[in-house]
């Protein structure tokens, strides 16, 4: 169904306290991005280590083409991307996420034990966990254009609203229109690029470090990091550009095909700040719409989206399911 594709972006992130670091020196948005995405690779790089020589584990496909498919592959190394490419182009191509014994699974997350694998595509039966996967991809597209397009003109903080995603504008004005398109053309040139969605488990104190130079995101670090036992947190990075996400994610930026940045909506915020929430539509390369229905869906996708809109149209869509039976 087309519908279920498009995308209205949330930002995810989900007690125990953790010391945070000193507060952090003045650094340009770029040198952020860059210091984030080192401590990225750094991190990265630590956990790798800790598989000193290459253990092999056995990685059974149980999908639809190829059943039974034996892989032998490297442990903490191979990723589910690496089975597709055992397997035909066509996988790896189509295969949006991975499901390893059953769980989900980012195609470019390594795989940690022998476990049985199969994939997960945009025309699938039941395409609920790769669409949340592609909505989660285009707020993180979303994201880093507006993080980046102010350069140090402005100070711009991305967000986690209680309900709804924002980005914390500190006294910014722009022309609307001109800006949206100015932001659209930003998310596309990432989409051109073709940038590797990357995921990383970390210990709390890595991505306080991270996070540094933004209270919210400290505050998701450690609302997320205290609902599992490790102590742990996801981070997601593409290009150079790195955050905090439950994630899975899709494994590329090329993975977007249509996209548009259509709205800015004000927030009411008991501080003095001026918050902004950016709404959108996309549609994955996988999938094609005609300009009539994609010009209705973009007018709708105007209108703020809060949780009392979000409910009724879930309570529409499960009237219409009836009605079909």
């Amino acid at each position: 169904m087309v519908s279920r594709s498009v995308a209205v972006w949330l930002w995810r992130g989900c007690s125990r306290r953790f010391v945070s670091t000193a507060p952090a020196p003045q650094l340009s948005t770029a040198e952020i991005a860059q210091m984030r995405n080192e401590l990225f690779t750094k991190e990265r790089e630590r956990q790798l280590s800790l598989f000193p020589r290459i253990e092999k584990i056995e990685v059974k496909y149980v999908g639809k083409h190829h059943p039974g498919t034996l892989f032998i592959m490297n442990k903490g190394f191979s990723t589910p991307y690496s089975c597709a490419m055992h397997l035909s182009e066509w996988h790896c191509k189509k295969s949006v996420l991975a499901l390893v014994d059953g769980d989900l699974w980012d195609m470019n997350k390594p795989l940690t034990r022998s476990c049985e694998i199969q994939f997960l595509t945009f025309k699938d039966e039941d395409p609920e966990e790769v669409n949340k996967a592609y909505w989660r991809s285009c707020a993180m597209l979303l994201g880093c254009a507006l993080e980046q397009a102010f350069k140090d003109e402005y100070s711009v903080t991305l967000v986690r609203a209680p309900e709804v995603p924002a980005v914390h504008m500190s006294v910014v004005f722009f022309s609307f229109k001109e800006s949206l398109r100015s932001f659209t053309k930003d998310v596309h040139r990432l989409i051109h690029q073709d940038l590797l969605f990357e995921t990383l488990d970390v210990d709390a104190n890595v991505a306080l470090e991270i996070f540094q130079h933004n209270k919210y995101k400290r505050d998701i670090v450690e609302q997320n990091a205290s609902q599992n036992s490790e102590g742990t947190v996801k981070l997601h990075r593409f290009g150079n550009f790195v955050d905090i996400s439950e994630g899975p994610h899709i494994p590329r930026t090329s993975f977007c095909h249509q996209y548009e940045v259509t709205a800015a909506h004000n927030l009411q915020n008991s501080e003095s700040e001026l918050i902004r929430r950016f709404q959108g539509l996309s549609l994955p390369v996988a999938l094609k719409l005609n300009h009539t229905i994609w010009h209705r869906l973009r007018e709708r996708s105007r209108q703020l989206v809060s949780e009392d809109r979000r409910k009724e149209e879930r309570d529409k869509n499960a009237i219409s399911n009836t009605e079909s039976v």
